[in-house]
């Protein structure tokens, strides 16, 4: 990201999240491998709520997310569901794909996109557990 440009929160809007989030669960609603590891599968809008609110928050946004849950930390959020490469890379065909539907059609749809992707895929890859013990299988 340029150092001149604004926040991104600040260019896309609290919509855009909302959008963003509901587009990725569309994917992972259906997901076999992943949706069951969602703690009150089928019902995912705790989740929803959640990484809108995380989202939101740091891209510049309100932080409400930290106001209500606290810091993230999310790698130990994470740690009792097993997140190996097979779901890392579900996870990121759902995201990249909600990336790519809810950038469609805007000016400044490829930048979003790629500033996005630049803090998806190495935090997905940040949140592999699957060489720790005692995960949940």
């Amino acid at each position: 990201m340029a150092d001149d440009l604004p926040m991104l929160y600040d260019r896309v809007g609290e919509d855009f999240f909302g959008e963003l989030v509901a587009a990725f669960y569309e994917g992972i609603a259906t997901d076999e491998l992943l949706a069951p590891l969602y703690p009150d599968f089928p019902d995912f809008e705790p989740a929803k709520e959640r990484l809108r609110l995380f989202l939101i928050q740091y891209w510049g946004g309100p932080t409400t997310y930290m106001e209500t849950r606290g810091h993230p930390r999310l790698r130990m959020r994470h740690m009792p569901f097993r997140v190996g490469e097979a779901e890392r890379d579900r996870w990121l065909v759902h995201m990249a794909a909600a990336i790519e539907r809810t950038c469609e059609g805007r000016a400044d749809g490829p930048e979003v996109a790629a500033e996005l992707l630049n803090y998806f895929v190495p935090a997905a890859e940040h949140l592999r557990n699957d060489d720790q013990l005692g995960l949940v299988q």
